[in-house]
């Protein structure tokens, strides 16, 4: 898959990272508007506390000498760098003294604070824009040139106050500061606000490129996987985000998948190989029954061994469909606590006849009661079928066969083992191989069974999340069933 533009747009990354931005500027930008007007509020109402702050001074001169010595301080206070406007006027509007060579109409004309800023130009701007700037008529109207001069933003708010002798008193201030200080907020708005759109771009970019490459890698695998590879896995990088951890849960699921294909290759293997000698020798016997003359007595022997022989093979179809159950996942509904000291004590009972037929001496160890959450018909299948497997194999022993079940914990494990004093496993066969289905050590085959005892107390054990070993007993074969949990008294 290209990454291209597009592409990398309709990923998630990419989506959620243009969201992020979004939400980021527009939170930007409201809090420097709220910041940016309550800064201008500040500072507007500074402004209004100087003004008023000059108004009084003014008033007190012109209580202590009337208008002359207010004319006076007026023009004093113009004259000083940085000074506020200030001007004094007739009744008609015509300008006596201060700073303020004209005026945008209509500013002195209402008494009070100025309802918005209004443009005006001080004395000597005039000459000074005239030198940079000639115009053809020098006769131009004032009110021309404060409209020009404010359209360059000189501005500012006043108080215009009447004297009792019905002249009018001027006094502002310049926004020139407050207007500067919007510009510079201004521009580091568009400044910021251009930073954090070209490092959104090129995040969203890289992280939905990052994004878009980890998919394509485990859409590359699954293609590999649904083409047949099983044993192909989707790629971990070891960052332990969320692609890792569905990367590392499929991983699992098609581990158990490859599993159970293997065990069904395997027992349609073992099938077709194991189950072909008893159902030949089952047509074998129907044939030679049918052949030749043969009273009822034979026909009647040779029907009890075809229901014998088939019995067996129902039998083993039996554990072959169980095995399935619990490698598929038995049902969890089923399980309750099991007390594994009467599990003993049941199988002991009912293999001891057996055990004694054959010469054997079968023989317990319980220290203690121990329970487990599972399967109580299961356990005790289990445990059956080893010590089944015990008795059988430990009558070739070159002392007195023995036959001795212990359960015990040990290092937090319930170990339930059964130990015989045989021949064993010899030590050049690999040990887990004994579990698979239909594979029996004894090539002549002289004894009863199909090979899938310990197949079937494997699974058995793993559906309890437990485990089965094997472990030499020298002499003979101990086999351990470690079940996990705690110990009830």
């Amino acid at each position: 898959m290209a990454l291209s533009v597009p592409a990398i747009m309709r990923t998630t990354a990419a989506r959620l990272s243009a969201l992020y931005l979004l939400l980021f500027a527009l939170c930007a930008v409201l809090l420097v508007l709220y910041m940016t007007s309550l800064s201008a509020r500040m500072l507007t109402a500074q402004t209004q506390e100087t003004i008023n702050d000059e108004v009084l001074g003014l008033a007190r001169a012109y209580q202590r000498g009337g208008l002359p010595v207010l004319v006076r301080v007026v023009e004093q206070r113009s004259r000083q760098p940085g000074a506020n406007l200030y001007l004094i006027a007739d009744a008609n509007g015509q300008i006596l003294t201060g700073n303020v060579q004209s005026l945008e109409p209509g500013v002195i004309e209402a008494e009070g604070w100025t309802t918005e800023p209004f443009s005006y130009r001080r004395f000597g701007e005039g000459e000074l824009e005239r030198q940079r700037n000639p115009v053809s008529d020098p006769n131009e109207p004032a009110q021309n040139e404060v409209q020009a001069e404010g359209e360059k933003g000189h501005n500012a708010i006043a108080l215009v106050l009447r004297l009792p002798n019905q002249m009018i008193m001027l006094v502002g201030r310049d926004l020139g500061e407050p207007e500067r200080f919007r510009a510079v907020i201004r521009r580091a708005l568009m400044l910021a606000l251009g930073m954090m759109g070209v490092g959104g771009l090129l995040i969203w970019f890289f992280v939905g490129r990052a994004a878009l490459k980890r998919i394509d890698s485990v859409s590359e695998a699954s293609r590999r996987i649904m083409g047949g590879d099983l044993s192909g896995r989707l790629p971990v990088t070891g960052a332990g985000d969320e692609f890792d951890r569905l990367s590392e849960n499929l991983n699992s699921m098609l581990a158990r998948i490859a599993t159970l294909n293997e065990g069904l290759k395997q027992v349609s293997d073992n099938i077709a190989h194991d189950l072909k000698t008893p159902l030949t020798r089952l047509r074998n016997r129907a044939e030679a029954t049918l052949s030749g003359k043969h009273n009822t007595s034979d026909y009647r022997q040779a029907l009890e061994g075809t229901i014998a022989e088939s019995d067996q093979l129902i039998k083993t179809f039996n554990a072959i469909l169980m095995i399935s159950r619990l490698e598929a996942g038995y049902s969890s509904e089923s399980t309750t606590r099991v007390d594994l000291a009467a599990a003993v004590h049941d199988v002991v009972e009912l293999y001891e006849p057996v055990a004694e037929e054959a010469g054997v001496t079968l023989e317990t160890s319980v220290q203690g009661a121990f329970a487990v959450n599972g399967n109580r018909e299961l356990i005790g299948q289990a445990l059956s079928n080893i010590v089944d497997n015990a008795i059988k194999y430990s009558t070739d022993s070159t002392s007195r066969p023995t036959v001795r079940v212990t359960l015990e914990r040990i290092d937090g494990e319930i170990r339930l083992a059964v130990s015989d004093n045989g021949q064993g496993i010899p030590d050049d066969v690999d040990r887990a191989r004994v579990t698979e289905r239909f594979v029996r050590l004894e090539k002549s085959r002289s004894q009863p069974g199909s090979g899938l005892g310990l197949s079937l107390a494997k699974a058995i054990m793993t559906f309890h999340n437990g485990r089965l070993a094997l472990l030499p007993g020298n002499p003979g074969l101990s086999v351990v069933m470690s079940f996990p949990g705690r110990e009830d008294r």
